[in-house]
């Protein structure tokens, strides 16, 4: 049996150069060895303020990112949570299994709420949604970074609970954190990750950044004086950060990298690593705009959304006959 996969995809504007090499990527060479759910969260999405066309937008984007960068809809199931009306359902039956003190707790919503007055009801109560979109599908592994492993853990405490308080009718989910995809780290602050919501423009590339704007940016990479191209972390964060981008992009080794680049200054250096960003970008900007324009994008989410229906809609039936929820009908 195939073992399956969920994972949910905040659709929270562009997606980075970070996240593509740090996560994408992964996700898209799990579709081939697993049965994969990727569902577009956008009623997490709406735990904080929205504006409502933004949002629209963001969905339908992000859908056309994951397919451009490689999702195939014939091997995974790539849905929006909101047309998926189980997940609601199903998390509103886990938030009355779940205690406030444990909600509580979490690590997100003390960071989220700490030193606001009016706090939404939902940021308190968004574990238990992502806990039922997780077992829903009766998922074996969920790929999360390391700031979800706490939600994870509650998952696993939920599904345990339900099963010994009502019927044993949920699969326990098992952590599967990605294996480290290089990080990615700021073009303007080396040290730190590369990360969409930086102030500084500068600090990081999205994949939908234009050519000229990609060349822009890594030509004011920040770097060092000293005109060597060698990778050492400690002295030279930014360089190696150039380095490994440019090695996971081009698939050679940091070592035949360095030997290239010998005695070459930065100039160079930096108009390559530009090129092989530009061209790894081009293919798959070139299938977002078309799916943008396209109703293939409708067709596919329909269909995503169909197929996420039909399974979700078994495990929510079993869950509402071990709650006594409804009729049971007489066939």
């Amino acid at each position: 049996m195939m073992k399956t996969i969920f994972s949910g995809i905040q659709p929270s504007g562009t997606i980075t150069l970070g996240n593509y090499i740090g996560a994408l990527q992964q996700f898209i060479e799990l579709q081939n060895e697993y049965n994969c759910f990727f569902c577009i969260v956008d009623q997490h999405a709406i735990t904080v303020p929205q504006e409502r066309l933004t949002l629209r937008q963001n969905i339908r984007s992000l859908a056309a990112l994951y397919l451009a960068v490689g999702l195939d809809p014939n091997k995974a199931t790539l849905f929006i949570q909101s047309e998926v009306p189980a997940h609601a359902q199903a998390g509103w039956m886990l938030q009355c299994v779940s205690y406030i003190g444990e909600l509580e707790r979490m690590t997100q919503f003390k960071d989220k709420s700490a030193g606001k007055e009016a706090v939404s009801a939902g940021l308190l109560t968004y574990p238990p949604l992502m806990a039922a979109d997780i077992l829903l599908y009766g998922t074996d592994l969920v790929p999360v970074g390391e700031d979800q492993k706490q939600h994870l853990e509650l998952t696993r405490d939920l599904a345990e609970r339900f099963n010994k308080k009502y019927n044993d009718i949920f699969t326990i989910p098992e952590v599967r954190i990605p294996k480290v995809g290089a990080r990615v780290m700021s073009l303007q602050e080396p040290t730190k990750k590369m990360s969409k919501s930086d102030p500084n423009q500068k600090a990081f590339i999205t994949l939908l950044d234009e050519p000229k704007l990609i060349e822009k940016k890594i030509k004011s990479a920040v770097t060092d004086s000293d005109g060597i191209v060698k990778f050492d972390k400690e002295n030279k964060a930014g360089v190696s950060n150039l380095l490994s981008i440019y090695s996971i992009l081009s698939q050679q080794s940091i070592a035949e990298l360095e030997e290239k680049y010998a005695g070459v200054g930065y100039g160079q250096f930096k108009a390559d690593v530009a090129k092989i960003i530009i061209e790894t970008f081009e293919p798959i900007q070139n299938k977002y705009y078309q799916l943008m324009e396209s109703t293939e994008l409708d067709d596919i989410l329909d269909e995503g959304a169909e197929k996420a229906r039909f399974v979700a809609n078994k495990m929510l039936k079993k869950m509402e006959n071990a709650m006594g929820l409804g009729r049971k009908r007489k066939r």
